[in-house]
């Protein structure tokens, strides 16, 4: 069992406070079981792969995670080209983990959530109908997002991208999302495991 869990996600910091919400069931365990956990944010997908690639050296006896945008479709062996192209050893596949195809596509597993906080003139059915968040392509949504939220009370999501994104992820539940995106089930599911 790991005696600390460092994950190095994708995306602003301000979008740390919904990340700990959304991973409250991982950071409870992790407390409950005495091992230290952290968050970090890192702007972008090549930040967060930096800050990882740090933390394999600054942080050895951790369990560092990386947690980024797959920007596209997602195959097995993806992980571990990965670990070629950073020159990480090949074990560290096992420790990235993937929003497929973005962050976003997690907000499409819990459209009641979007449509509360959104609130009135939020258009729920210009989002992909799609059960299966991970196979809706980054660019429908992306459009499907911002014709959703654009005439609603809160405006454009992608013209507030990190305030709503950050009061989304508090909001989501992570049990439709993890109906809805199996690799967002894998990342609770490899955690959960090694802290049972």
């Amino acid at each position: 069992m790991p005696t600390e869990i460092r994950i190095y996600f994708e995306g602003h910091k301000r979008l740390t406070p919904g990340f700990h919400a959304f991973l409250s069931e991982i950071r409870d365990r992790a407390i409950q079981k005495r091992c230290k956990f952290h968050l970090v944010a890192s702007k972008s997908g090549d930040e967060a792969c930096h800050d990882f690639g740090v933390a394999l050296k600054s942080h050895p006896s951790a369990w560092n995670i990386l947690l980024r945008d797959s920007e596209g479709p997602l195959n097995n062996q993806r992980s571990l080209a990965l670990c070629a192209e950073m020159g990480w050893s090949k074990s560290c596949a096992g420790s990235i983990f993937w929003m497929v195809e973005m962050m976003e596509s997690w907000f499409h597993a819990d459209k009641d959530k979007l449509a509360e906080f959104y609130g009135a003139g939020f258009k729920a059915t210009a989002l992909r109908r799609n059960l299966k968040v991970e196979e809706i392509p980054k660019n429908d949504l992306e459009s499907g997002l911002r014709a959703a939220t654009r005439s609603s009370l809160k405006g454009d999501y992608y013209e507030n991208k990190t305030a709503h994104g950050a009061a989304l992820m508090e909001r989501i539940r992570p049990q439709h999302v993890r109906e809805a995106a199996p690799n967002c089930a894998k990342l609770f599911d490899a955690v959960l495991k090694r802290l049972a």
